[in-house]
């Protein structure tokens, strides 16, 4: 496994041979999370032809393969499903996070296997990117409610060596404006640093919101990146 800023250059397979294995499907070198848990997979850098035939097999025929930010296109009769233009943030160094005080807030609560069908519900009505039933396996979620529902929450999703994602970040339209991301991202980057990691995140290319929002707590932009997905023959 690669360490430093290299293992963000694939941060999906990286995470797969490592802090993910757990959570992996393999054949050759080819690898997929468990249907439940995402939808991304990796293949080498430098796949040729039985790579992909691999993870076609892998998937079964007519399933989707996200491919994140993968830079190698599959072959011409893998159908194309969406294209994306984003960007990969990073907070540089180790100190304290933005706003770090909000990270102790007590209304921040940590989202655990009870929470799923409410976050479920939330990502339907927010849409901030894939997640599954099983998505929560990937590492911490935290949540904020109102009234009882979850109005609000981010969590840990790829974990190449030595760094987190910050993913799921999601408010209920009614709850916006109050804040809610500013203090979900800001306890989540006090924890990832607490374990001596870094964090990182992507984000729409589009979503000049939530990029302005991420610079304002102190990160910043690493690399353009375009994520596709596609249908496996």
């Amino acid at each position: 496994m690669r360490s430093g800023d290299a293992a963000l250059d694939d941060p999906v397979g990286e995470s797969l041979r490592g802090h993910h294995a757990d959570l992996a499907r393999r054949r050759g070198r080819a690898a997929t999370y468990l249907p439940d848990v995402a939808t991304f997979s990796s293949v080498t850098a430098d796949p040729g032809p039985a790579d992909w035939a691999d993870l076609a097999r892998l998937l079964g025929r007519g399933e989707f393969a996200d491919m994140f930010g993968c830079p190698a296109t599959p072959p011409s009769d893998w159908e194309p499903v969406f294209v994306l233009e984003g960007r990969q943030m990073v907070r540089p160094g180790s100190g304290p996070p933005a706003r770090a005080g909000l990270a102790a807030d007590a209304d921040v609560i940590e989202l655990g296997a009870a929470d799923v069908p409410e976050m479920l519900k939330l990502v339907e009505r927010t849409q901030p990117g894939p997640f599954r039933p099983r998505t929560l396996e990937l590492g911490t979620y935290l949540g904020i409610r109102a009234g009882g529902r979850l109005v609000a929450m981010a969590g840990e999703r790829l974990r190449p060596p030595g760094w987190t994602e910050i993913s799921a970040v999601c408010t209920a339209p009614e709850a916006r404006g109050r804040g809610h991301a500013v203090r979900l991202v800001s306890a989540l980057v006090a924890r990832v640093l607490a374990r001596d990691e870094r964090p990182f995140l992507h984000v729409a290319e589009a979503n000049t919101g939530a990029i302005a929002l991420y610079e304002r707590l102190g990160f910043e932009s690493r690399k353009h990146v375009t994520f596709r997905g596609f249908r496996t023959p």
